[in-house]
């Protein structure tokens, strides 16, 4: 059974209209296709390239899950909203506290009309989010470069673009994967009603401080 409030817009874009929506229960996939062009490329394999993957990601516990719907039944670009897994180090905050902009696609060639934002802004105004931090991780190896015609340092100059417009602001971090390379990068967006003492740890957490305490 469906047990969230289901919303969705209407994007217009040159092609006609967009609906962005967010998936309240299970039942909304079995008249959804995934485009084909999810399923990779020589130089890129999506972190979701199958309907089913992104069915198994919906089902985990405390997710939220936008899509780009064309034609009313073809998703052509999704978002998704979760915690961390139990072994990262942003879950070592209060449970709860912490949710990952963990996939954020469109297919290519939907790209480059603003159905990303219109995905990341439904996504983040989708719940009451200002007593939680919500983050992404960019690792330039899961990048689609070839797709965008980008150099790693372009890609990520996007990325900030996007989730800047969204109330998302960069952070300094020792995570190791994120360190791996230059252009990676981690941001966040701290709710106004986060207490400071979790600010003030989720700084230390950054650094991997936090158990010094």
């Amino acid at each position: 059974m469906c047990n969230l409030e289901k919303k969705e817009i209407n994007q217009p874009i040159s092609e006609g209209i967009i609906k962005i929506r967010s998936v309240a229960c299970e039942e909304e996939f079995s008249s959804l296709f995934l485009e084909k062009e999810f399923s990779g490329y020589p130089c890129y394999k999506p972190v979701v390239s199958g309907k089913n993957e992104l069915l198994k990601a919906f089902r985990r516990s405390d997710t939220r899950l936008t899509l780009a719907i064309k034609d009313e039944t073809d998703i052509i670009g999704f978002g998704l909203l979760e915690p961390p897994f139990p072994d990262e180090r942003w879950a070592r905050l209060r449970k709860g506290l912490m949710l990952e902009v963990s996939v954020f696609e469109v297919s290519r060639k939907w790209r480059s009309m603003g159905i990303s934002t219109g995905i990341l802004k439904h996504l983040v105004n989708s719940g009451k989010w200002e007593d939680s931090i919500l983050y992404m991780v960019g690792y330039s190896w899961t990048w689609d470069l070839d797709g965008k015609g980008l150099d790693p340092m372009s890609y990520r100059d996007m990325l900030i673009n996007i989730f800047s417009r969204q109330g998302f602001r960069r952070f300094q971090t020792n995570e190791p994967n994120v360190m791996l390379r230059p252009e990676n990068l981690f941001m966040a967006r701290l709710g106004e009603s986060v207490p400071e003492d979790l600010k003030n740890r989720f700084k230390l957490l950054r650094f991997d401080l936090d158990r010094l305490q």
